[in-house]
C-alpha cells in the first residue's frame, strides 16, 4: 500500500501563528494558491481513498487537490490534537519539546497527551491496512496529527522528545507499507 501524507493549506490562523483544534478555520488565498501549487505535482497520480480529518481546511485541501475523482472519507480519529486550554493562543505559548516528549506524556492545559495521539493514529493506519490491504491513499491532516502519522509510518522509536522539525504547509511525503 502507498500513502501519500499532505498537511492542509494555510489558514489565517496559520499566518497568524495562532493554536486552533477545535476551531474550523476554512483555508485563507494563500493556503489555496499552495494547493493549486502541489495538484499540479500530483495531477498525475492516482488514488484509491482520500482520508482527511473533519476539519473543513483539511477537506477543502483534498477537494482542491482531487476533485470528485477520488472518494473522500472523513475519519475522526485525524483530528488535529486538542490542545486544550491554549486554544486560541499565540503558539510561542505551545511548548513543542515538552508536549512532544513520548516519555513525560505530559497532558499540562488539557493538551492531549502524546500517547493518545500517537495511539489513535495507529488505530487509523492499522484499520487501512486490515480494509484496504493495497491501493494509493491519500491523507490529508493538520500538522500534529502529520508529525504522528509520520513516525509509525517511518517506524521510529517512540520514545524521548519526537519533535523533529517543522511540518510546513501543504508539506507532501509518500510512504510505502
Amino acid at each position: 500500500m502507498k500513502i501519500t501524507l499532505i498537511r492542509h493549506g494555510e489558514t489565517e490562523d496559520n499566518f497568524l501563528n495562532k493554536l486552533f483544534t477545535t476551531t474550523n478555520c476554512p483555508m485563507n488565498d494563500t493556503g489555496r494558491r499552495q494547493c493549486m501549487r502541489l495538484k499540479t505535482k500530483i495531477n498525475n497520480n492516482h488514488y484509491d481513498y482520500c482520508f482527511t480529518d473533519m476539519s473543513i481546511r483539511c477537506v477543502e485541501t483534498a477537494l482542491i487537490l482531487i476533485g470528485d475523482v477520488t472518494p473522500i472519507i472523513k475519519d475522526s480519529r485525524l483530528n488535529e490534537r486538542y490542545v486544550g486550554e491554549l486554544e486560541g493562543r499565540p503558539y510561542v505559548e505551545y511548548n513543542q519539546y515538552k508536549y512532544w516528549d513520548y516519555d513525560k506524556n505530559c497532558g499540562d492545559n488539557e493538551v492531549e497527551k502524546v500517547k493518545d495521539l500517537i495511539d489513535r493514529c495507529r488505530k487509523f493506519i492499522n484499520s487501512i491496512k486490515k480494509k484496504y490491504k493495497t491501493g494509493n491513499m491519500m491523507i490529508v491532516v493538520d500538522k500534529e496529527v502529520y508529525r504522528a502519522l509520520r513516525h509509525l509510518l517511518l517506524k521510529n522509536k517512540l520514545e524521548y522528545n519526537l519533535l523533529d522539525g517543522e511540518i510546513e504547509n501543504c508539506k507532501i511525503e509518500e510512504f510505502e507499507i
